[in-house]
């Protein structure tokens, strides 16, 4: 006899969401349950493409369904409905600032990494320059081409490999010019590379700030729906300090902080084999713990998470001693992402169906 969909429901209640501390259909993950033909159609409101734990939760239900002698058939969806902003940038699912309390921690090398190794789960992405005086993205992530214009004279982003780029270094015509804008022309320039930019269907758009607490990053705030902010320093006291700072403003306006990634946080002596902490220790972990918010990663002291992109973003170089690292902190910013939006589906649950779940045609 083909299990009811009541039975199937009931069923699903033994998945648990890993980082939210209840199952799935307490939490309101679960939209809809329809069964025919022996296939189960289940609706999940996620909206974090290629996050681990949202994997794993997929791969637990399709273990619980293909118990029961039901085929898995898996959909994604949360909207409107369950809290999220469908006006503002539309077709982009998560945006995430990235953010330091002063420059030369390595902020747009964290960016440009996170963005291509997102896009290297799978997802969909872009990343916008928008550090105006300081368009740094393009060194990291080589770009061939210029922007293109749509009939509707939208810039449509080149990308570099998969990840779309939008920079002010694109509308410069040599890359040492300065850029020598006033406030209001920068935010004119960050209305065009917000409004005025094609960017397509995007999982995931990193948003490069400018190091500290200016017009760029509060203009940001006050005009798109971030998801979470991820905050650069390095160990160093003046860093840390700063970053307290940046921190403060993410939460006076009511911005999620995903956490706190140390940079430079120690170098790893290639003759002695010895590591030394060039610029003090502990720092992250200071921020992590009077704030409450995670340290998603410490990045070493290393040739491979340079500026130049020479060689391209270090997360895509199999041949580099850091690639794990780097690796693990994209998953763990993309697990933090699908944590704080199954946190709001479970205060704004409702019914609802939409595209297949990231993983389904691997696990049949």
């Amino acid at each position: 006899m083909t299990p009811t969909e009541s039975e199937l429901r009931q069923r699903l209640t033994a998945v648990d969401d890993p980082l939210n501390d209840d199952d799935i259909v307490s939490l309101g993950l679960v939209n809809d349950v329809t069964i025919t033909d022996d296939t189960a159609r289940i609706s999940l409101a996620f909206n974090t493409p290629y996050a681990p734990a949202e994997m794993e939760i997929g791969t637990r239900i399709r273990e619980v369904v293909s118990g029961m002698g039901l085929e898995p058939d898996l959909r994604a969806h949360a909207g409107r409905e369950h809290g999220f902003d469908e006006e503002i940038m539309p077709r982009v699912r998560n945006i995430i600032a990235v953010s330091s309390g002063k420059g030369g921690v390595g902020k747009t090398t964290v960016a440009a990494n996170l963005a291509a190794g997102l896009e290297r789960q799978g997802a969909h992405v872009g990343i916008l320059d928008a550090d105006i005086h300081g368009p740094n993205v393009p060194r990291i992530l080589p770009i061939e081409g210029e922007p293109g214009v749509t009939p509707e004279e939208e810039l449509v982003p080149p990308r570099s490999g998969g990840v779309r780029v939008m920079s002010m270094g694109f509308l410069t015509e040599n890359a040492d010019d300065p850029a020598l804008l006033r406030g209001p022309m920068v935010n004119n320039i960050m209305t065009k590379f917000l409004d005025g930019v094609e960017w397509g269907r995007l999982d995931y758009l990193i948003v490069d700030l400018p190091p500290g607490t200016g017009d760029t990053a509060l203009d940001l705030l006050q005009t798109m729906p971030v998801t979470g902010a991820v905050i650069v320093t390095t160990p160093q006291q003046m860093a840390v300090d700063d970053t307290r700072k940046g921190l403060r403003m993410f939460q006076k306006h009511h911005t999620p902080v995903l956490g706190v990634v140390e940079n430079m946080s120690t170098f790893h002596c290639p003759s002695c084999e010895d590591e030394h902490d060039l610029f003090g220790r502990d720092g992250g972990e200071d921020i992590s713990a009077d704030y409450d918010v995670p340290l998603l990663g410490t990045l070493p002291l290393h040739p491979d998470f340079g500026a130049d992109g020479t060689d391209g973003p270090a997360v895509k170089n199999d041949d580099s001693p850091i690639q794990e690292t780097i690796v693990d902190l994209v998953d763990g910013v993309s697990d933090r992402i699908g944590e704080i939006n199954r946190r709001r589906v479970a205060e704004h649950a409702a019914p609802m169906a939409d595209e297949p779940v990231p993983g389904a045609e691997r696990a049949q």
